[in-house]
């Protein structure tokens, strides 16, 4: 990283994909991305230390398994523990931000490895005070302990509601839109009767409306139409501006 700045060679970091959606044809930048064959996780009493490039379920089953709990809602978010922390990935009343008391990472400003303290870093609802050019390299977690058999059951539970509310078998980037203070996205979108409405391949989910999922051989052109078409519609009726969860890479 500190050569292509030197050099002034653009580039983005890339976590596991998860929640971005990229545009057509070729991309600008070089993309940068961490090793994901063996990251590290270790725990130390109620202490959880993870590499970035970790599953972010698997985490959750990692520390489950030694009695560390608090976090089951996370289990069946897909992406990699670097992309929850910059998001703030929650499901079902979990966020990760209460449980971060440290994170290592590369700061580009700087050129420097820093690792932050928890208490200074602002979580809020899928958003986070990191420089959007910070790399996330480790995290410590502080979980509560918890028996494996309870923190079995509250996975069990979380995994039920998704699996019957969430297009888990259909491509797609995750939800589209932020839920707005005191309401829902997906709510709102449903109300419009827009499941499955298309533009080309794109199409919003016959299972849950805040999801837009590939139908075929969508493009992201596709799918850019789509979220400004429901993005007006709900303003038309509404009066309510939704701003994007998913992460756009524009050329």
């Amino acid at each position: 990283m500190r050569l292509l700045a030197d050099e002034k060679i653009p580039h983005r970091f890339l976590g596991g994909g998860t929640n971005v959606l990229i545009d057509d044809g070729e991309l600008p930048w070089v993309v940068l991305h961490l090793p994901t064959s063996q990251p590290g996780m270790r725990v130390e009493g109620n202490a959880a230390y993870v590499d970035a490039a970790a599953d972010l379920g698997g985490m959750v089953t990692f520390c489950a398994k030694r009695d560390l709990g608090g976090m089951e809602g996370l289990i069946g978010v897909p992406g990699s523990v670097g992309g929850a922390l910059r998001m703030n990935a929650g499901a079902y009343g979990t966020q990760i931000g209460s449980y971060v008391r440290e994170v290592e990472l590369y700061r580009a400003a700087t050129g420097e490895i820093e690792t932050v303290r928890g208490n200074d870093i602002r979580f809020d609802y899928r958003h986070t005070s990191f420089a959007p050019d910070d790399v996330m390299l480790r995290v410590k977690l502080e979980l509560p302990s918890k028996p494996f058999k309870e923190i079995l059951a509250g996975i069990k539970v979380c995994n039920e509601k998704r699996r019957a509310s969430q297009p888990l078998n259909q491509k797609s980037a995750g939800c589209i839109f932020k839920n707005p203070p005191g309401g829902s996205a997906g709510r709102m979108i449903d109300e419009l009767g827009l499941k499955g409405h298309r533009a080309g391949d794109a199409m919003v989910s016959d299972r849950h409306a805040n999801f837009f999922i590939n139908a075929g051989k969508a493009s992201c052109a596709d799918m850019l139409r789509l979220i400004d078409d429901v993005r007006e519609r709900v303003r038309t009726r509404f009066g309510m501006e939704l701003e994007n969860e998913v992460i756009l890479w524009k050329n």
